[in-house]
């Protein structure tokens, strides 16, 4: 299964580096899912973000652009982590810049 789980990232990471649509929708995704309300949903919403930093910015970078532990932000975007809003925002913010990109919340129709 461990193999599968590597091919399965690798796959992720080859997508993203090749298609700028499919990076925004995993922030989207991971970003939406934060905002339900739902906890289950925050749980998913956080390792979709993890997938995200992985596949784009990666851990080192990220912790260097904020200021911050690697591993701490690690942490914080596992499946039991729970990051501070202050946290948070900065890395959704820095996410944002780093794929040129400003997200707004909307009214769901």
């Amino acid at each position: 299964m461990g193999a599968l789980t590597r091919e399965f990232k690798e796959m992720v990471v080859r997508r993203a580096e090749r298609d700028p649509e499919f990076r925004l929708e995993m922030l989207k995704t991971g970003i939406e899912l934060l905002l339900t309300g739902v906890p289950e949903d925050a749980a998913i919403g956080r390792e979709k973000l993890r997938t995200y930093i992985n596949a784009t910015i990666g851990f080192e970078r990220l912790a260097a652009e904020l200021g911050k532990s690697p591993k701490s932000l690690m942490r914080m975007f596992s499946a039991s982590g729970n990051p501070s809003l202050s946290n948070l925002s900065s890395v959704i913010g820095e996410l944002q810049r780093a794929e040129g990109v400003r997200l707004e919340v909307r009214e769901a129709s």
